[in-house]
């Protein structure tokens, strides 16, 4: 079977956490790199032994040999750096969040199903062993109904308005940034909410730099979400059902120790380590649609990337926090 041709778009951070996850797959291999400086490109390529390295993204998304193509730039730039990959036929796994606005995600999403290509939101934690596993539990019922949870992502920062943290041209702001994994953990477990109520905090530059949302459902259930930059906490995610409980624990987009206790029995700590970083369980994802010719993967489908994107949106717009993209149109 001859590997995936991966390309990598940005040579930051999380694009080195992703070519580290290339490396221990059998069936994926790192060819390409694109940057907008040759000398960042070459940086990038001698460190992951990277034969093709481009000095612009035009070049990276023409390039013969690369099969797929992992966008790791701002978000700010997602839409318009997966539209030009699309465009020259590249398969993409785009980091989160996957644009900036839902029309933006609708975009890119038809482009990729005009063209026959696969397309999938780099929500890596849900392709993860530990995830995996509590997905097998809750499809199980071993929790029995959820009628709660809390999710958790907020660290100290140190503001800086130039920050693509911070900088709202750069798509600055919690939500997208952490609070992204918050609403899609709750999309998991609970499915999309009935209804939404929030609360923001908001930076001098005008975006949220702490929020906390909640998720109302018919049924009864409710999930709370927080995310900022101004306070760390545990970073955990609470699930309690009315058969037990299970509490991701810190840094819970990682999954690697989830407590869990059933109603009259002791609670139980279950480790779920990986090789490397963690990023080849979304990889092999995409790997296995290409091979099956899919569109979209069934664990992170388009149409749940589209819902959460439509749903961060009116919560920005109740907030009063809009992107220049927003504010131009």
């Amino acid at each position: 079977m001859d590997p995936i041709r991966w390309g990598i778009l940005s040579t930051g951070n999380i694009a080195n956490q992703f070519a580290k996850g290339l490396q221990v797959m059998d069936d994926a291999e790192l060819v390409a790199v694109g940057s907008r400086s040759q000398e960042k490109a070459d940086e990038f390529g001698d460190k992951y032994n990277v034969p093709h390295r481009h000095g612009n993204y035009d070049d990276l998304a023409n390039d013969p040999d690369v099969d797929a193509i992992y966008i790791a730039s701002p978000h700010s730039h997602h839409h318009e750096h997966m539209m030009l990959c699309l465009n020259a036929g590249k398969h993409v796994l785009c980091e989160k969040a996957f644009t900036l606005t839902a029309d933006e995600a609708e975009e890119c999403i038809n482009l990729a199903q005009e063209k026959g290509l696969f397309l999938m939101e780099a929500m890596w934690t849900r392709f993860l062993p530990g995830i995996v596993k509590l997905r097998e539990w809750l499809a199980a019922g071993i929790l029995g109904k959820i009628q709660y949870m809390r999710i958790e992502f907020s660290f100290k920062g140190n503001y800086n308005p130039q920050h693509r943290l911070w900088n709202p041209a750069l798509g600055g702001g919690s939500l997208l940034d952490l609070g992204v994994y918050n609403v899609a953990m709750a999309s998991m477990v609970l499915g999309l909410p009935d209804s939404v109520d929030s609360h923001i905090l908001k930076a001098p530059t005008g975006i949220d730099q702490q929020t906390t949302i909640f998720f109302k459902y018919n049924d009864g259930a409710v999930a709370t979400l927080m995310s900022g930059f101004d306070a760390s906490l545990p970073m955990q995610t609470l699930i309690v059902g009315d058969k037990g409980w299970a509490r991701i624990e810190h840094r819970f987009y990682e999954g690697k120790q989830i407590t869990r206790q059933i109603h009259g029995q002791d609670a139980e700590v279950f480790e779920f380590p990986f090789e490397s970083t963690g990023y080849q369980f979304e990889a092999a994802e995409v790997n296995a649609g290409i091979r099956a010719g899919k569109l979209e993967s069934d664990i992170m489908p388009l149409s749940e990337t589209l819902a959460l994107m439509k749903l961060m949106d009116g919560v920005r717009h109740e907030w009063g926090v809009l992107y220049p993209v927003e504010q131009q149109a």
